[in-house]
């Protein structure tokens, strides 16, 4: 292999987290999470998590039309959502749904792909244990990305929102909420090092970071 082609390569695999799901190869395996509540905030949640933790998420209203974005997880978090699902068989011949009247919960749906294989389960409500934990990760990964949104917007838009954004955070990774909190680093050490915010809100980032990177 030539030093162009594979400088090419290098340069492409570089590239791969933020390309998507349409450009991922064909054999690579992916789980989707989708969720649909109507009258809920949001209404429509969709996200996709391929096994080297490249991913895309779509958090929205109904009528709001689609924009998947492209994001990642840790390898670790990836490994564990990619384990749960072969505990549950790709979610093929899968009933996950209990056969009882439940209130309604919203419409969840897990999908395994990889080359022509497809399998989907969709349920509101289950008491498989395996499933339960897999819902946990995703709704949390929901929950992760719409804080770190609203933080971002918050920093770009409104500077004197910032402390409110960090406090909902804050109460998220207190909760145990959010499943790959690492993925918050970035923005909140922007924030903890910028002059044009806050002190107050600076500092609190700056507590949180050093929380995330020390957890014990």
């Amino acid at each position: 292999m030539s030093p162009l082609v594979r400088r090419s390569l290098l340069v492409a695999f570089a590239l791969l987290p933020f390309f998507p799901a349409s450009a991922w190869p064909v054999n690579t395996a992916t789980v989707t999470f989708r969720k649909v509540f109507k009258s809920s905030f949001p209404e429509f949640v969709e996200i996709r998590v391929n096994e080297v933790g490249q991913g895309t998420y779509d958090i929205r209203q109904l009528d709001e039309e689609a924009n998947p974005q492209p994001f990642e997880v840790s390898r670790p978090l990836a490994q564990r959502i990619f384990t749960l699902t072969a505990q549950l068989h790709y979610f093929q011949g899968l009933n996950l749904d209990v056969h009882r009247r439940v209130a309604n919960l919203g419409q969840k749906t897990f999908r395994y792909e990889k080359g022509g294989e497809a399998h989907e389960v969709s349920f509101n409500y289950t008491i498989n244990s395996v499933a339960d934990q897999l819902l946990t990760i995703f709704e949390g990964l929901a929950r992760q990305q719409g804080d770190l949104s609203d933080l971002e917007r918050t920093m770009r838009y409104d500077r004197l929102g910032v402390d409110k954004a960090l406090l909902h955070l804050e109460a998220d990774f207190n909760s145990k909420s959010l499943p790959d909190p690492e993925r918050l680093l970035p923005a909140l050490d922007q924030l903890a090092s910028d002059d044009h915010f806050l002190d107050m809100a600076r500092q609190r980032a700056r507590v949180l970071a050093e929380r995330i990177r020390n957890p014990h």
